[in-house]
């Protein structure tokens, strides 16, 4: 017997929608090239109406493709409800690739129509010989800044703005739908995409943006630091209209000192991005003696944020670190090291150390190298696995590439350690754990007791060849501006941290660390440079 639930789909278009009729006056504040723009949910809802109908005017529609190659601003974020709301897919191409890869990511998903904005436009124009199948770019710009070029087939967003019909109604499509194509960021092999559903994401946003997550709600002005082009931004296009908090996007821009002005100014509280971004505006702070305005919690993923971090925004600040773990292929969070306000300082920063525990909607395992579980005791690491509601089943177009085990789990590549209360240790990726003598060194737990030291800024630990021990640690430094490290002394501050096994065989100090597409640290490229004498050993 079924219920006599109405079946109401999980949509995209549904999450504006809602956000228009009840948080319809929330701003939504917006800067990108030479503009700053602010407006409101109803009138990017309406927008985006008006978008989606001139869209399906074209022809497009349900199976249909376009991308965009645009940083975080409010057309972004129409063009994120226009192409959906008609039941096509988006690709957002991520600019911080490489070319060649930002090129295959739109060839293989073989589309006509790409929307760029006056930021990616040389890029765009860089690219033009290499992209096979786009006949036509919409520039998303004002009519007063588009701009002379030699692309071809090009058109002005707001002239799709004006052709559209006001009075547009969105379609109901297929919850199950294709909505949005996000490419991983290819630092092994060339990138793979990740196809989500307007069910998978509607329900990460849902989860993801809820009280033991984000903890978001109409009192919230959500800062938008991660690219839109990086696991649909975090979800932070969904949460605003979803839950009513104010949405500032920065566009390009990523300074500190830009960033700082804009949490201040426009009331921020919630602020999301890389360990790195949140790193500088600490010590802009510090030098300025300035304060944070009503900024109350990071979310910081990516990479493991450093300790020494966590507790000055906590101690000195009042901010809280909510540290997650996700993929490109869990669309966005998977857990949240959520830390409840009734713990004390020293309490909240050990459950912020961890990875936290799956929000609704997705669960997490580990096993061994046959596929057995291992115990959650909280000591015993196992190759970490997921699965859930907005989990990826494969890769886009990819079937020669399998990531999931017969039972419906995908393996991830993680070294984990799971507590009795469910609660994650990620130990490390599997292929940057260093194996020494039969043994595992995390280089990840290596990493964060190298930040400990409050004269480094960043730190990375790469896997050597060694004659006896098969392979030992390399440790590169990144020193706080005006400190002078030396070998001996990250020597001594390790040696009461890290068991003296661990100990790293060879310390580099270098000005500054690769870092990836995400700004996460690309690690591939600092064991080429280790390969190559640039780091010397």
């Amino acid at each position: 017997m079924l219920g006599l639930n109405q079946d109401f789909p999980l949509l995209l278009s549904s999450v504006l929608e809602h956000g228009a009729l009840n948080y319809g006056a929330v701003a939504v504040v917006s800067h990108g090239h030479d503009e700053a723009v602010r407006s409101s949910y109803a009138e990017v809802a309406a927008r985006a109406r008006r978008l989606g109908s001139a869209l399906a005017a074209t022809g497009l529609g349900p199976d249909g493709f376009v991308g965009s190659l645009a940083w975080n601003t409010h057309r972004h974020l129409e063009l994120f409800y226009g192409v959906t709301g008609i039941g096509a897919v988006l690709h957002t191409a991520n600019p911080r690739l490489p070319p060649a890869q930002i090129a295959y990511t739109i060839n293989f998903t073989g589309y006509r129509t790409l929307f760029i904005d006056l930021d990616t436009l040389a890029l765009a124009e860089s690219l033009l010989p290499s992209l096979e199948t786009v006949e036509q770019f919409v520039i998303m710009a004002p009519r007063a800044l588009m701009p002379a070029t030699a692309l071809p087939g090009v058109l002005c967003y707001e002239d799709l703005i004006d052709a559209g019909d006001p009075g547009f109604a969105w379609p109901v499509v297929d919850e199950r739908a294709a909505a949005l194509l996000c490419f991983t960021s290819g630092t092994t092999g060339v990138p793979k995409g990740a196809l989500y559903s307007h069910r998978g994401t509607v329900l990460s946003a849902l989860s993801t943006g809820g009280g033991n997550g984000w903890g978001l709600s109409a009192d919230d002005a959500i800062l938008a630091v991660p690219g839109f082009f990086h696991c649909n931004g975090w979800a932070i296009p969904f949460f605003g209209p979803m839950y009513g908090a104010k949405l500032v996007l920065p566009g390009r821009r990523a300074d500190t000192e830009w960033l700082h002005a804009l949490i201040v100014t426009e009331g921020v509280t919630a602020g999301p991005g890389v360990p790195t971004i949140w790193l500088g505006v600490l010590e802009h702070c510090r030098q300025t003696g300035q304060r944070l305005g009503r900024l109350n919690r990071l979310y910081s993923g990516g990479t493991a944020p450093p300790i020494a971090m966590m507790e000055a925004y906590l101690r000195d600040y009042g901010v809280r670190t909510i540290h997650g773990w996700g993929m490109t292929e869990t669309t966005s969070g998977s857990t949240m090291s959520f830390a409840p306000s009734c713990l004390g300082d020293d309490e909240a920063i050990a459950a912020m150390r961890t990875q936290g525990k799956p929000l609704f909607g997705n669960e997490i395992r580990i096993v061994d190298e046959r596929g057995a579980p291992v115990p959650r005791d909280g000591k015993t690491p196992g190759l970490l696995q997921v699965r859930g509601a907005w989990v990826s089943g494969g890769y886009f177009r990819r079937p020669d590439v399998a990531f999931q085990t017969a039972d419906g789990w995908m393996e991830t590549g993680d070294i984990a350690a799971i507590d009795p209360d469910n609660t994650l240790h990620l130990l490390d990726r599997a292929k940057d754990m260093v194996k020494s003598g039969g043994e595992w060194i995390s280089s990840q737990a290596l990493e964060e007791a190298a930040l400990r030291h409050p004269g480094v800024m960043e730190a990375a630990v790469v896997a050597i060849p060694h004659p006896k021990w098969q392979e030992r640690p390399f440790l590169v430094v990144v020193a706080q501006a005006g400190v002078v490290l030396t070998v001996e002394e990250m020597r001594l501050h390790l040696a009461g941290l890290v068991p003296k096994w661990w100990l790293p065989d060879a310390i580099a100090f270098v000005e500054e660390l690769p870092h990836g597409p995400t700004g996460k640290l690309a690690k591939n490229v600092l064991r080429d440079w280790v390969k190559e004498g640039r780091v010397g050993v």
